[in-house]
């Protein structure tokens, strides 16, 4: 059964679409007659409505890679990957998808009916669900949270949609008719993924959007019209790697180019941040399983014992995420490149406690610490500093809060004196990376190491750490 849509099938567009899962629609197999073929090189080969009209069902390659030479001529920071995608001419799609290996499927017919500058949009529209790592996120989190099927799929596909679709378009870029946005949701523009799952379930806001499919690109599950790992002309892992390491290095090289989104996601390719969770992890161990910490009631899920109370609903003892006191090393040696490197580990340590920004505190520290703030947004937390270096005061005064926290991490150079006595609280100490001349104060001062019973991390390196 068909249906008419305004929207998308695989990716931003217009219908008409065949609905794969409605009862009743058409799911042509894979046979020799009807193959899903590999593209030629992506150059155009065929005339078209640019010039000869191109053989009835062909698929139109002037008109689609006419719209790609727009969208990287409206985009240019976004070039490499657009031309890094290999396309695969596929009538099992209704509109444009993406698989996580770099290959693009595309309908003739919706080349036909699509003007230029939509078309342009699509091509935006699903690069982008591959270089921010739509699949291997999904991937995450349906592991993380024990999601499986393809509803839960089809909502990380809206969720990665609202992510992208909030503030790429515009500046010569025209938004595909029926793009998922975070207001046909009531949802707030400018969040991740995962923070968009956490808001929406499937229900009467989303039925219109049943249909969409961008692909494995855009939530890890592979369909069965894709070609897979072992088809052709798919990339390798480190040229993925490669092709999004050069597209962030271009967003970051002229920033004032790109949308915030898109400044954001160049920044943590540029500098991934520490793996939050995994350093957490012990902290969050220990608070759920002392005593009075790291536990509270909740009527959020009410307590089994409440069908034993009749008329009355009582709490449950749920488990919390960790306090975490951040203090950030301000003094003269800390470059304004490694402040913002501290930034980024913030607004990572929030998303590692389950985006509970009431739960983390920015402590700005030179040779005294004089102000806690509370945690809003990270480009918001004023670091003011410039002098000598004692984290020892940033300690004391941590500790000295209350409630006190679960976890110190500290984020500094290394040029500090430290605390003499371990803290009754566990200790993360992020080191900016440092050369052997250490001092441009004293040539033969060399700094205390960070103390034994703190684990150590080395900042924008894998975690090693001890």
């Amino acid at each position: 059964m068909s249906r008419q849509v305004n929207g998308p099938g695989c990716g931003p567009g217009r219908g008409p679409v065949n609905a794969p899962d409605a009862p009743g629609a058409r799911n042509t197999p894979r046979t020799p007659d009807a193959p899903d073929t590999p593209s030629a090189p992506d150059t155009p080969s065929a005339p078209s409505a640019h010039g000869t009209p191109a053989a009835p069902g062909a698929l139109d390659r002037d008109k689609l890679f006419a719209a790609r030479l727009h969208a990287a001529r409206v985009r240019p920071y976004l070039a490499t990957a657009l031309f890094a995608l290999h396309t695969v001419e596929s009538r099992r799609v209704p509109t444009m998808a993406v698989d996580r290996h770099w290959r693009v499927y595309v309908s003739p017919a919706f080349v036909d009916r699509t003007p230029v500058e939509e078309l342009a949009g699509v091509w935006v529209h699903e690069v982008s669900h591959l270089l921010r790592d739509h699949h291997g996120r999904g991937d995450r989190y349906a592991r993380e949270h024990g999601l499986s099927g393809p509803a839960e799929r089809l909502r990380m596909n809206i969720a990665a949609d609202c992510e992208i679709n909030d503030d790429v378009y515009g500046e010569g870029l025209v938004k595909p008719e029926g793009a998922v946005e975070p207001r046909l949701l009531m949802l707030p523009p400018g969040e991740l993924m995962e923070e968009y799952l956490t808001r929406f379930r499937l229900g009467p806001r989303t039925q219109d959007f049943a249909w969409l499919d961008c692909g494995s690109g855009a939530d890890g599950l592979e369909r069965e019209w894709e070609f897979g790992p072992e088809g052709a002309h798919g990339l390798t892992a480190q040229e993925r790697d490669a092709v999004r390491f050069r597209v962030a290095r271009g967003i970051t090289g002229r920033p004032g180019d790109a949308p915030a989104g898109w400044r954001r996601w160049a920044e943590r390719v540029v500098h991934p941040p520490q793996p939050w969770r995994q350093l957490l992890g012990a902290a969050v161990r220990s608070a759920a399983t002392a005593p009075g910490v790291g536990e509270d009631y909740s009527y959020g899920r009410p307590s089994r014992r409440s069908a034993s109370v009749p008329g009355a609903v009582l709490p449950s003892l749920r488990r919390r995420p960790p306090r975490v006191t951040v203090v950030i090393d301000t003094s003269g040696s800390v470059s304004d490149t490694e402040l913002g490197s501290a930034l980024l580990e913030v607004a990572a340590i929030s998303r590692a406690v389950g985006g509970r920004r009431d739960l983390v505190t920015v402590l700005p520290c030179d040779a005294v610490a004089p102000v806690a703030h509370p945690l809003c947004r990270a480009e918001g937390i004023p670091l003011v500093g410039g002098g000598g270096t004692d984290l020892r005061s940033g300690f004391t005064r941590a500790l000295r809060a209350r409630p006190r926290p679960d976890v110190i991490v500290a984020l500094t150079d290394g040029q500090t004196p430290w605390p003499d006595r371990r803290p009754p609280c566990r200790t993360v100490v992020g080191l900016f990376p440092r050369s052997a001349d250490v001092s441009e104060y004293d040539d033969e001062y060399v700094p205390d190491a960070p103390p034994s019973w703190a684990r150590v991390v080395v900042i924008g390196q894998d975690s090693g750490g001890r």
